[in-house]
């Protein structure tokens, strides 16, 4: 064994013990006769001494390491001196006098420190990632997320559900976003796709009679990244037989604060899990994604800036736009520059811009808007609208004196990500919400389908597979975008953390779907007959859901962004730095899989 110990075990009680340790060189320091090292391995740091004295070969060999050089040391645990000791360390007390010294392997030069606090480019941190993982705040990352694997796994055999691995190659089917494909070289010109989603594998698991089915799923999509995307992610994947919504819901909810409890226990979780429709979570949020840590919920004017006298606000309603405002409390004091910078931000969010009103803090003696001038305002549409328009808007909002009101106009879908935006981020810049508690909700009843404007036609709000309501079959004929779906997201701190559905498991309605999607029947057939068949030999009611196990990790280790919780992320641009990959294939490999590279001119 190279050693007994790891460095971050030895504590008082150990002294005198004779020990190995070992582990990589963190930070050397020479004073004369002593020379300090800091070894470091995945539990934590150990101070070890080397003393010219009680062992001069050590001493005189320790003076040649350098950072990351991997090291055995065997000696002495003793107690520090009095007013040497390091609280912030749990070995603080302690420190090892070195008797032998091993070099076990040589290091070069880093690319940076091992230390959490890096300023280094994300591309050098993922082309080196060998060294970025060694540090401790990483390591920490890959613990927790294999206690919540660990956790989740636990708690779904304890329910009655089967762990069963589905394929990675697959037909390609469409589900939202590009495939990744595979060539096969027995199949010359046919391809497999790698899943975006275990779906119709595990509903047919549910067909076969497994009653409850869970994996760790690992998913693929080919699509634009961002800080909660990666091109491959894993799923907590679940369905189950002879349910109800309700049911799968309870399931969730009891899988998250088991997670939380076993994982975070210091994290406030308020239960049970709030609902809200999409409906009531656009209309008060703006978002279906809404942080429920703080207020400031959003506000619709739409009526009252219809006969505002202001021609912005009454072109927009006339086109059938809406006037939505949220109310940032205590900052009336913002400055035009921070309202100009509010403005651009509202811009990359889609918007033309951001009407702000300002209420004078020492508007009116009683604190409310009935004793408010034209002089406590400061607007650029305080001339063009009246008082008594200006003290409507602010009631209907909820503002009053010292608080900035921050309307936004323009379509309605435009709007809302517009303000729902602005709103989580002026809950950032104001420190409203408690990074010490995790409020979770569902969010239910979804609409079945939505526009899209650029196939002019239906597309399935969450997928194809998810099932109207009962009383709204009827719809699919007469009024599609009236029909809701029995579909549910699991939203917590503004994150979607899942999306899941009860399942269509009528051939009739499902193919019926489909068409309103614009799937030809000869599609159909070639890319989901596989389903269809399965649901003509008894497919049971059930339901299940994906949930982001990156997402819940990264939020758990309070990280902004899923790279920080996967060992070996892509890059945003969806390279892999330390293997280079994409990469070009051999000649030799193109002709064995009948492929022809045409330039794309780019």
């Amino acid at each position: 064994m190279y050693r007994d110990m790891t460095c971050g075990e030895p504590r008082r009680t150990d002294t005198g013990k004779i020990i190995t340790l070992a582990g990589w060189v963190h930070r050397r320091r020479d004073h004369g006769g002593l020379t300090f090292i800091d070894l470091r391995d995945f539990s934590g740091l150990m101070q070890v001494v080397f003393n010219v004295d009680s062992a001069p070969d050590a001493h005189a060999l320790a003076g040649d390491l350098r950072s990351e050089w991997v090291v055995q040391v065997k000696g002495t645990v003793q107690e520090r001196r009095a007013g040497a000791e390091n609280a912030d360390l749990p070995t603080g007390a302690v420190e090892l006098l070195v008797s032998e010294l091993t070099v076990l392997n040589q290091s070069k030069t880093p690319p940076f420190e091992i230390e959490d606090d890096l300023h280094v480019a994300d591309e050098v941190r993922l082309r080196y990632r060998f060294i970025d993982l060694r540090r401790p705040r990483m390591y920490k990352n890959l613990k927790l997320r294999h206690d919540v694997i660990q956790v989740s796994r636990t708690y779904m055999a304890a329910n009655g559900f089967l762990e069963i691995e589905t394929p990675i190659l697959l037909k390609s089917t469409p589900e939202g976003a590009r495939d990744y494909v595979v060539p096969s070289r027995v199949h010359p010109g046919s391809f497999y796709a790698l899943p975006q989603s275990p779906q119709q594998l595990k509903q047919i698991l549910m067909v076969s009679g497994v009653d409850r089915y869970f994996q760790f799923a690992h998913c693929f999509r080919d699509e634009d990244l961002r800080a909660d995307r990666q091109p491959e992610h894993t799923q907590i994947d679940f369905e189950m037989s002879f349910v109800e919504q309700d049911d799968v819901l309870q399931v969730l909810e009891e899988l998250y604060t088991t997670i939380l409890r076993e994982t975070r226990p210091d994290l406030e979780v308020p239960t049970p899990f709030p609902r809200l429709t999409y409906a009531e979570a656009i209309e008060r949020f703006g978002s279906d994604k809404p942080d429920l840590r703080f207020g400031m919920e959003v506000s619709r004017l739409t009526d009252i800036a219809s006969g505002s006298g202001f021609g912005v606000f009454e072109s927009v309603v006339a086109s059938g736009g809406v006037v939505r405002a949220i109310v940032a409390p205590g900052c009336a004091d913002y400055t035009r520059r921070q309202t100009d910078g509010l403005v651009e931000f509202v811009r990359s969010s889609g918007a033309q811009g951001l009407i702000p009103i300002h209420i004078s803090e020492s508007a009116g003696k009683s604190g409310s808007l009935d004793e408010v001038t034209l002089d406590d305002i400061r607007s650029p549409i305080r001339n063009h609208v009246s008082l008594e328009t200006l003290k409507e808007m602010a009631r209907t909002a909820g503002a009053g004196p010292g608080d900035l009101m921050l309307i936004i106009a323009g379509p309605e879908r435009v709007v809302n990500v517009a303000i729902s935006n602005l709103r989580s981020e002026m809950g950032r810049r104001l420190e409203l919400a408690d990074p010490g508690v995790f409020r979770f909700v569902f969010v239910v009843d979804f609409p079945l389908f939505e526009w899209d404007d650029d196939r002019d036609g239906w597309a399935a709000t969450h997928h194809v597979f998810s099932s109207p309501r009962p009383q709204d079959v009827e719809l699919l004929d007469s009024d599609p975008g009236a029909v809701i779906g029995q579909l549910y997201d699991l939203v917590c701190n503004g994150v979607e953390l899942g999306s899941g559905s009860i399942r269509i498991i009528d051939r009739a309605v499902q193919e019926k779907v489909f068409g309103l999607i614009g799937h030809s029947p000869e599609e159909v057939a070639e890319r989901f007959g596989q389903l269809l068949r399965a649901f003509e030999y008894g497919a049971p009611p059930h339901g299940g859901m994906g949930l982001g196990l990156d997402r819940i990790v990264m939020l758990l280790a309070g990280e902004d962004n899923i790279r920080e919780v996967i060992a070996f992320p892509k890059t945003q641009a969806a390279v892999d730095p330390l293997f280079d990959a994409p990469a070009p294939i051999t000649q030799e490999q193109l002709d064995e899989l009948s492929i022809r590279v045409v330039d794309s001119g780019g």
